[in-house]
């Protein structure tokens, strides 16, 4: 891998939030650095091309993982990659099974998020004056669906065309962290009918509608959940090991997801006019 930090003016139009284990093997990759509204991103923007087109890298906790899921600046990571014309968002993660058919290595493409976060900022639009003295205004984003459509199927298609059977639709429900989840807690998810738990996937998701970007969100299980029918104690070994053995496979399935989205200019899904008409009060990134 090259790196290069003098190409400010670089741009993509895919966005991938994930490890280094995504980007560290590509050539002539640009380190960008980039500022916002709401400080520093996780990490710098590692900009390259995969499949003809050109993706900006976020590692989310930082290249040395150096950041736990309730401090990541999910704000900023989300405003840097509009900056450099991102419109289409991938968000690999981690996740624990909830249901014993869902055990290690299953791809879960989930269409559904519930909140059990608690201390995270998750909106663009609280009224409250930035650093820069722009104010946003109070605007409320329909979230219904809260995942990309156009982006869901091409990530279940893709990923069956390559083999790896991925279950189409489930509900992620994503908690505070960094902790995992006490065996009652785990029970009580499971029998709401959620399907995966995570800690990384909210607020990105509804960030990314708040600023028109579209986003879909491919998760791995690397292990089952405390209260799953067959769940132990879950061992944050296991986690890396699972995910270690299955990374490749991911990345290869999101390259080729990559390749199958519409070009920005095709955009024709919810997410696109998100805003409904309403006047943000603050400048978004062209």
């Amino acid at each position: 891998m090259v790196l290069s930090s003098d190409a400010t003016q670089e741009r993509a139009e895919i966005g991938v939030i994930g490890g280094s284990g995504f980007y560290s093997f590509l050539d002539d990759v640009s380190e960008v650095t980039v500022d916002t509204p709401y400080g520093p991103p996780s990490d710098s923007l590692f900009l390259g091309a995969v499949a003809g087109r050109r993706v900006a890298f976020l590692p989310r906790h930082g290249r040395d993982h150096r950041l736990p899921p309730h401090r990541i600046n999910y704000r900023a990571n989300l405003w840097a990659l509009r900056s450099v014309g991102v419109r289409q968002v991938l968000g690999p993660c981690a996740v624990g099974g909830l249901r014993a058919q869902y055990g290690p290595g299953t791809l879960l493409v989930p269409d559904q998020l519930v909140d059990r976060t608690k201390s995270r900022a998750q909106s663009y639009f609280d009224g409250e004056a930035r650093a820069d003295g722009q104010v946003p205004n109070v605007v409320h984003v329909t979230f219904a669906d809260p995942y990309c459509p156009v982006g869901r199927k091409a990530a279940v298609s893709t990923a069956r065309a390559s083999g790896w059977e991925a279950v189409d639709g489930g509900t992620l429900v994503v908690v505070e962290g960094p902790r995992f989840s006490t065996r009652a807690e785990s029970v009580w998810h499971a029998a709401q009918g959620w399907s995966v738990v995570g800690m990384t996937g909210h607020p990105e998701a509804v960030l990314a509608r708040e600023i028109g970007l579209c986003y879909t969100s491919l998760t791995l299980v690397t292990d089952l959940d405390a209260g799953a029918d067959t769940g132990e104690g879950v061992a944050h070994e296991e986690v890396l090991e699972v995910f270690a053995a299955n990374v490749g496979r991911m990345r290869d399935v999101l390259f080729d997801v990559i390749g199958a989205l519409p070009g920005n200019e095709d955009r024709d899904c919810l997410c696109v006019e998100a805003l409904g008409g309403q006047d943000p009060g603050i400048t978004l990134p062209s």
